[in-house]
């Protein structure tokens, strides 16, 4: 693969906002959707898009080793799935399993690529709203 400086810079990447996450009961989730869904309640800037039932679960997704990996992604560029393996040493169908798991929840983009997929971070810092 080529050098991270013969590619495009990653969309946001100097200016990479923090991604707000919310923690609060999937009822209450359910419920909010559905008030956002009705049009009861517009979410205002700054509120978190991104939902997790527990503390637990988004520790398990922004552990440190995945934070770490975040920025590695923020900071190398990776062409591919193959090369960020390359880069961190871990294997190729782990980091695909961690990274779409990632990508589910918004922190990072896979965008696909003729034969391989790229992997984008979309913040590498967060803050955490509990509710």
């Amino acid at each position: 693969m080529g050098d991270r400086k013969d590619r495009p810079a990653q969309q946001g990447e100097m200016t990479m906002k923090p991604i707000v996450i919310g923690i609060m009961p999937q009822d209450k989730i359910r419920e909010r959707a559905l008030a956002i869904a009705r049009g009861e309640h517009k979410p205002k800037p700054g509120e978190p898009r991104i939902w997790f039932t527990s503390m637990k679960s988004l520790a398990e997704v922004l552990s440190d080793d995945n934070r770490a990996l975040i920025r590695v992604i923020a900071e190398t560029r990776p062409g591919s799935i193959s090369e960020l393996a390359e880069t961190t040493g871990r294997k190729p169908s782990n980091l695909s399993r961690t990274l779409k798991t990632m990508s589910r929840y918004g922190i990072v983009e896979l965008q696909r690529e003729k034969n391989h997929v790229r992997p984008v971070a979309k913040a590498t810092e967060f803050r955490i709203v509990a509710a």
